[in-house]
């Protein structure tokens, strides 16, 4: 796990917090180092979670199943990214999604109580992870809500701009990259794959934007 250090220390729920503090804290935090194979599930829906899970390697997609087999692939988790903290409490439930592997990936699993107990050294640093637990909540929070900005709108064009225009913002540029394929992004969105790239044809010959894969210019 000590290779994993440095991705920890650039995580939002150890930030401000160095390797060697991190390292001494991670059997107090009852951490547990776990692989995946592509493919392979982290969690099934209908999984009890009780635990703080963090993404130190690889990738993860949250999707959705249907009765039917229709997918919607709710996010993407990239390393340093927490996820299935929505219910970590005794009310949260069973968790309503899977969380599968898209790649090979590592995620280490903290105990929860140990994690938002202080310990009976009552160090500075735990508490810090406390506090950074509350601000990455937050942070989880607006990211869902931007995604429901996106599906909610009704044309697949006004759900591309809306998807395309803030991943501009985030990157801080009109050329961007997204962490989708185009089965994913269709996914993501909530629409026809087909129907969604006729709709992005249409948009590169009117001369709104260029791409190629997920390589995206926004003119």
């Amino acid at each position: 796990m000590k290779k994993y250090l440095k991705i920890l220390k650039n995580t939002a729920m150890f930030s401000g917090i160095s390797e060697e503090e991190i390292g001494s804290m991670l059997s107090c935090l009852g951490a547990r180092l776990i692989t995946y194979k592509k493919g392979e599930y982290v969690f099934r829906q209908g999984d009890e979670i009780g635990n703080i899970t963090l993404l130190v390697e690889g990738s993860l997609l949250v999707q959705q199943d249907d009765y039917w087999g229709n997918r919607s692939i709710l996010g993407k988790i990239e390393v340093g990214d927490l996820f299935g903290e929505a219910y970590i409490a005794k009310t949260g439930g069973p968790i309503l999604n899977d969380v599968v592997a898209q790649t090979d990936s590592a995620v280490i699993f903290f105990d929860v109580l140990r994690v938002i107990t202080t310990c009976s050294a009552a160090c500075s640093f735990h508490s810090a992870v406390v506090k950074n637990l509350l601000f990455a909540v937050a942070e989880k929070n607006r990211t869902l809500v931007r995604k429901l900005s996106h599906i909610s709108k009704r044309s697949t064009r006004e759900k591309l701009i809306s998807y395309l225009s803030d991943e501009a913002k985030k990157q801080k540029s009109s050329e961007i990259v997204i962490p989708f394929s185009r089965q994913q992004l269709a996914d993501f969105l909530s629409v026809d794959r087909s129907a969604m790239s006729k709709e992005l044809s249409k948009m590169r010959d009117e001369g709104l934007i260029r791409f190629k894969k997920n390589r995206f210019s926004l003119l």
